[in-house]
């Protein structure tokens, strides 16, 4: 079996996903494979971290490394590309609404569509062979997902009510069927479900804390059931020297419980644990300070 070259990092805001998935672009960088590391959040902090002014899409950060964050207006791009028009026609069957509004609503107020263009994205960027490394950093898993299946629930919704479907049977502009329209959505959506499943390595980030531990347990749930394996496990900011503050012994003890649940309950996953740094972690000399924690190295 072919490795994967695309790693996903998802896990809950706050984590550390976006510093992870830096450390890791620049260890593929510095080991003399082309990488891009690519980022669909809304607030972007890629650049902060590398510390990065240039605003160029992508920029080249050092030998073999490329850096990218799109925002809404290369998912505006994308969304009259590949998908805008014929979803629009479907929509629009429902709702009175003209194309320039559906598109501003679709690609900045819906949640984590822009991800769903990225997957088809990303994609293709993986078949052409530009990169040999792709480093994704993305907003939660499940809206991803949850978009993905759309089409296939919009089309199951219509079938069983045929009197509504006989006012919707035309698109607005290519006269053509509305659930031919939706079948050829959902047909992409599916190609791109098959990629996530076939060609992705997941890597999921998350802190010894309540909250992270719980939400960790969410997301994996909602992985599986979806189909979907992560392969790494990466717990971040973890106290390993305490010197004589009694608060940060408190605080280690704290995590050291939640770390004996993490370890107990995925230990068919690589975890890998990432301590908590006495210092802000930007630029190269941070990164790979991280990057060595990530892959053992020296």
């Amino acid at each position: 079996m072919a490795a994967k070259n695309v790693t996903m990092f998802a896990g809950k805001g706050g984590v550390g996903k976006t510093t992870c998935a830096g450390a890791t672009a620049l260890h593929y960088a510095l080991n003399g494979e082309k990488t891009l590391v690519i980022s669909t959040d809304p607030t972007p902090s890629l650049s902060h971290i590398f510390e990065v002014q240039d605003k160029k899409k992508p920029v080249k950060v050092l030998e073999n490394l490329y850096l990218a964050e799109l925002g809404i207006a290369e998912v505006k791009q994308m969304w009259d590309k590949k998908f805008g028009r014929e979803v629009y026609e479907v929509f629009s069957s429902f709702v009175a609404v003209n194309y320039t509004d559906f598109v501003d609503f679709m690609s900045s107020i819906l949640p984590g569509l822009s991800d769903e263009f990225m997957v088809d994205y990303i994609k293709e960027l993986s078949k052409s062979g530009e990169y040999r490394q792709i480093v994704w950093d993305t907003a939660p898993l499940g809206q991803t997902l949850g978009l993905l299946k759309t089409p296939g629930m919009l089309r199951e919704h219509l079938k069983p009510a045929p009197r509504i479907y006989s006012q919707l049977k035309l698109g607005s502009e290519t006269k053509r069927p509305v659930l031919e329209i939706l079948k050829g959505w959902e047909k992409l959506s599916n190609t791109d479900m098959e990629f996530l499943k076939k060609d992705v390595a997941f890597a999921l980030v998350t802190i010894p804390e309540a909250l992270a531990v719980e939400q960790l347990d969410g997301i994996l749930e909602e992985m599986v059931n979806d189909g979907f394996q992560a392969g790494q496990l990466i717990v971040n900011n973890v106290i390993r020297e305490t010197g004589d503050s009694p608060f940060l012994k408190e605080k280690a003890s704290q995590q050291g419980e939640y770390l004996e649940h993490i370890k107990s309950k995925y230990s068919q996953m690589q975890i890998v644990v990432i301590p908590l740094f006495p210092h802000e972690i930007k630029g190269e000399p941070g990164l790979k300070q991280v990057a060595q924690n990530l892959y053992n190295s020296k």
